[in-house]
């Protein structure tokens, strides 16, 4: 782990539980793409920074999820680099308290109040095209966050954020985070027509064709959305509906699985409700979701 991987001429990655990319802008100096999760992240990566002579000048975040930007602020501390953040992406990056509370819905308890959903403080500014070093190009990736971005080297090496999940993962999980499902099946549909020396994905294995694991993550999605509107072949509550999707799938219900899945799950209600497959009513003080089609 934290193992550094050259996968192009001046393009790395660190292998992290999120990988974190790494570009090399002359011979002294680098850039980052997220930072990892915490600050005992930021520590191994200035440990390899410091073992290659290399200084850091920015960090590029994809997005605000905690485990993409915990290193900023040890790392800018540190080095005084530049950090710089998509959209509203770049809000939460300045105030991470804001993904905790958007992922319950409200102010979060302390057990969602941890280094996995709620990172240091950083000071990013708004990302655009032009900050990007020479030869770095931005990638829009909507949906599984606010306004992800990927990029693309100079050397084609196209890092992908959060966009796609392993086989592994989703196997595991069934139920990975997304945020607009109809942004993310059209990002998905872009990424498998992308052509490229290397993809990295920061959650899955390096590879040279992603078409293949693009289209598995959108089979995931369509299963769970088969899934959720036979589950309202009756009237059913929010509640309910995530009741019966943790028994199907073996999950087991914790803060974390309730604020991450819950959140995903009324993103999936609100795509189906606003596509005219679901619909919704107000019965007994209760928000109610059925399969219109019936």
């Amino acid at each position: 782990m934290y193992e550094l991987e050259q996968v192009g001429a001046n393009s790395f990655y660190i292998q992290s539980p999120a990988k974190i990319g790494l570009f090399r802008l002359n011979e002294t100096d680098v850039c980052l793409i997220d930072s990892g999760s915490d600050k005992e992240a930021g520590r191994k990566i200035r440990q390899i920074l410091d073992r290659n002579g290399w200084r850091l000048k920015a960090i590029y975040n994809t997005h605000s999820n905690a485990d993409h930007i915990g290193g900023n602020k040890y790392l800018q501390g540190q080095t005084k680099c530049d950090i710089y953040a998509p959209g509203i992406d770049c809000d939460f990056t300045n105030h991470p308290i804001l993904e905790p509370a958007f992922l319950y819905g409200g102010f979060p308890p302390k057990e969602l109040r941890h280094k996995f959903l709620l990172a240091q403080e950083s000071q990013a500014t708004p990302l655009t095209p032009e900050c990007l070093p020479e030869g770095m190009e931005l990638i829009s990736l909507p949906g599984h966050f606010f306004d992800m971005v990927g990029f693309r080297t100079a050397d084609d090496v196209v890092y992908l954020a959060d966009c796609l999940s392993s086989r592994e993962t989703l196997d595991k999980y069934q139920i990975s985070f997304i945020y607009d499902v109809a942004a993310y099946l059209q990002t998905l549909e872009r990424v498998k027509e992308m052509k490229a020396a290397l993809f990295v994905p920061a959650h899955a294995a390096a590879a040279e064709e992603i078409a293949p694991l693009a289209q598995y993550n959108i089979d995931k999605v369509w299963e769970i959305a088969e899934k959720i509107t036979g589950l309202c072949r009756e009237p059913l509550c929010f509640e309910e509906i995530l009741r019966q999707l943790f028994g199907d799938y073996g999950l087991t219900m914790n803060f974390e699985q309730y604020a991450l899945a819950g959140s995903t799950v009324r993103s999936y209600l609100s795509w189906l409700k606003d596509s005219g497959r679901l619909e919704a009513s107000f019965e007994d003080g209760r928000l109610l979701w059925a399969d219109r089609r019936l």
